[in-house]
């Protein structure tokens, strides 16, 4: 675990195309002793990046479980898709790895394969929401969960670039915007 976070802060300091002697310093160790636990470190940075991966979905998917009212559940999910700030570690390393897709092919089967997962979730409340009566959706389910994921990725990329007027609160209120008019229903907010 030390060695991914590590891997981690390396790649905010560096950036995708973090050398492996630059992990290694950042972890206190020789590039030969990561090279014992990762074979290169695109394959570390992959296992770094999988924290990411399971807070945007395995997480949400757990967070909304037991809850049966759709709106109820489309809502948390959207709410628990960005960052927590501009500063979260999390979401700046999926954007380096972004960055970087076109030239490690590694990063875009990740970021690919989180994106599908994503959309998969969004499908399943959509349609059950359908289902039930609740949502009169205004396109295919496909079609309203891969925008709110693309409107995920592009208000949480605002965020972590310091868009003066874009923070969680604003992001969050914009893709329930999207999602109103989508889905037909009002989703309101839970009060704090």
């Amino acid at each position: 675990m030390k060695l991914l976070h590590a891997a981690q802060r390396a790649v905010m300091k560096h950036g995708a195309d973090v050398q492996l002697k630059q992990v290694a310093a950042e972890a206190g160790l020789t590039s030969g002793a990561v090279l014992y636990h990762f074979p290169d470190v695109q394959t570390l940075l992959v296992e770094a990046n999988r924290a990411g991966m399971e807070r945007f979905y395995d997480e949400r998917l757990r967070a909304i479980e037991g809850i049966a009212e759709p709106d109820r559940r489309l809502v948390l999910t959207i709410e628990s898709g960005l960052p927590v700030d501009s500063d979260d570690p999390a979401v700046k390393l999926l954007c380096e790895l972004g960055g970087a897709a076109a030239r490690y092919p590694s990063y875009a089967v990740l970021l690919t394969a989180l994106y599908d997962r994503q959309v998969a979730m969004y499908q399943v409340i959509l349609e059950s929401g359908a289902a039930q009566g609740a949502f009169t959706l205004a396109s295919p389910s496909q079609t309203v969960a891969r925008n709110i994921v693309a409107l995920e990725d592009a208000y949480g990329y605002r965020m972590v670039a310091r868009h003066p007027s874009i923070d969680a609160e604003a992001a969050t209120e914009l893709i329930l915007d999207y999602a109103r008019v989508a889905t037909g229903h009002p989703l309101p907010r839970a009060q704090a």
